[in-house]
């Protein structure tokens, strides 16, 4: 079924009519008087099974949610007017549905009750400032997300999948590095099952772990461990590549001069090994970024390099453009490189940027550098032409090797 995607909410004066509640593992017992007030006075219940469960027994009539949830939102929008609970585990603002349903329902519209998250509840537990602490969820999200994350004496919370998640992280933790961290298990919080259990990555295993867990990192690195700079500009052999890669230095320069900004949308076309995309996707966790690139070899060598460096929802699409860049949603940037030839795709990128979007394009060969000069005769923007040598061998010596000097064009949409 199609993600259901209604109209964004408007201003409202209608009273609440939506009560999301937060449930912990106590249930009922823990509910603030309000928040069960809100639950009993509703003609409908909808939640997990589980939360049905905790907040039993129910008078109003139950939905458990579908999969996916987003089946159940015109359900939830037909009532509007009529009162409707909603449950969901802790704080329903924080990685919760409670987010999702503000997007539906007008602010005005909404109760919402919540109760500590499950970031709260493990820093009590530990001891941690949650203000000190990264707070991850790895809930229908790939295992790689933590990967940017995994600074030295760094500490995280981390919302698991399931009963696995925490061995499999554990497992990850070990092969990038970092084989003495020390992971803290806290199942079930609030409730009789609670139970708590620790151990360092590299011999970590526990069975029978509840689903409902968070896990607590404290990270410790080896010499070795493979810790991606908070810098841009990662060394080259960060990245697998078939020498189609833009090279450290003129990498960081590049995506100096892209500025890129948190929640932004870059595309790269030409992507070769993803270099440019990965490395905006690392500026923020917010940022998103579609890779461009003509050959299927070097498609699925961008979707390994952007899962080993720990950015794994970067888009990749395969096909020559610009015909494929029809149907992208709109960029706030864009990076041309892969050897720029074609006015069309520049003319397509130019229009598809809003007013201040920010265009970049590098050239190696004369046939590029021509047409740069031509577009920043035509646009304006920068020109600017970046030279690299690198100390190498030279017999039993050691002489400068220069690379390939780079023109670079750069351009606010006006």
């Amino acid at each position: 079924m199609a993600a259901f995607s209604p109209e964004a909410p408007s201003m409202s004066s209608a009273a609440p009519w939506l009560f999301i509640v937060g449930i912990g593992e106590d249930g009922r017992a823990g509910l603030s008087p309000a928040a069960s007030a809100a639950l009993d006075g509703a003609g409908l219940v909808i939640g997990g099974r589980r939360h049905l469960d905790l907040a039993g027994p129910l008078a109003a009539a139950t939905l458990a949610w579908p999969s996916p949830l987003s089946d159940a939102y015109p359900a939830i929008l037909a009532r509007r007017g009529q009162p409707t609970c909603v449950l969901a585990t802790g704080d329903p603002f924080h990685y919760g549905v409670g987010a999702e349903l503000a997007r539906l329902v007008p602010a005005g519209e909404i109760a919402a009750f919540p109760q500590a998250s499950a970031f709260s509840l493990a820093a009590s537990r530990l001891g941690w400032p949650l203000a000190e602490v990264a707070c991850l969820t790895l809930h229908g999200r790939a295992l790689e997300r933590v990967i940017p994350h995994l600074q030295p004496g760094a500490r995280l919370l981390v919302l698991s999948w399931d009963g696995t998640t925490p061995e499999k992280l554990a497992a990850l933790l070990t092969g990038r590095g970092f084989p003495r961290s020390r992971l803290t298990v806290l199942e079930a919080m609030g409730g009789p099952r609670e139970r708590r259990r620790t151990g360092r990555a590299v011999d970590f295993s526990q069975t029978g772990i509840d689903p409902l867990n968070t896990i607590a990192v404290e990270v410790v690195a080896e010499p070795e461990a493979r810790v991606i700079p908070l810098s841009p500009g990662l060394d080259d052999a960060w990245f697998e590549h078939d020498g189609q890669l833009t090279k450290a230095e003129i990498r960081a320069v590049t995506l100096a001069s892209l500025r890129p900004r948190a929640g932004q949308l870059l595309w790269d076309v030409g992507a070769g090994s993803g270099s440019i995309g990965i490395e905006w996707c690392l500026r923020h966790p917010a940022n998103r970024a579609v890779a461009v690139e003509a050959r299927e070899e070097r498609a699925a060598r961008i979707r390994r390099n952007a899962a080993n460096l720990g950015v794994p929802d970067l888009r990749v699409v395969v096909g020559r453009a610009p015909a494929s860049l029809a149907g992208l949603p709109a960029p706030d940037a864009a990076f041309l490189g892969g050897g720029v030839s074609d006015p069309a795709l520049v003319a397509t990128v130019l229009d598809a940027l809003p007013t201040g979007g920010r265009l970049v394009a590098n050239a190696v060969t004369l046939e590029s550098e021509a047409l740069l000069l031509r577009l920043h005769a035509e646009y304006g923007g920068s020109l600017r032409r970046l030279s690299v040598a690198r100390a190498e061998p030279v017999g039993h010596l050691t002489g400068w090797r220069p690379a390939m000097p780079v023109t670079q064009w750069a351009l606010t949409k006006p």
